[in-house]
């Protein structure tokens, strides 16, 4: 099975039975986020978390396989027309470079790696309206030098 038709078992499943990242997430004991990843196909899952979201949402093996798998981490190049994600893009293209000098004048000449990384979403009730809060944890890398 494909990571895309994996993708797809998963996320008729999870409408069927009306569940939330977070339930499918607390079913593995892993992050939601990172779960959710693992289920859009761009991480791959331990063995047991596999079984149990397969178990959750009742999908076979071939799924279950399919969420062990090493993915291809292959996106679209272009720029995203979802409003969701063209902002977040948005916020790269305009604070990118200053994320980058903020972050080398603490750390040094390196980057934040995306393997060693965590990130929670979270939500801040406000009578303005609700805020989103993003946090990007992840070990900062240095270039080495030789």
């Amino acid at each position: 099975m494909k990571k895309i038709e994996m993708t797809e078992a998963i996320m008729a499943a999870k409408a069927t039975k009306g569940l939330s990242w977070e339930s499918i997430a607390a079913e593995t004991g892993m992050s939601p986020v990172f779960i959710t990843s693992c289920c859009l196909g761009m991480n791959s899952t331990p063995s047991q978390a596999a079984s149990r979201i397969c178990s959750l949402l009742e999908l076979d093996q071939d799924v279950a396989t399919a969420l062990e798998a090493f993915p291809t981490k292959i996106w679209d190049q272009s720029v995203p027309t979802d409003p969701l994600i063209y902002r977040l893009y948005e916020v790269v293209g305009v604070y990118g470079e200053t994320l980058k000098e903020v972050i080398q004048e603490k750390f040094g000449d390196g980057i934040m790696s995306a393997i060693d990384f965590t990130m929670e979403v979270d939500k801040e009730e406000n009578p303005k309206g609700d805020r989103v809060i993003l946090s990007l944890n992840g070990k900062f890398l240095p270039y080495k030098a030789w």
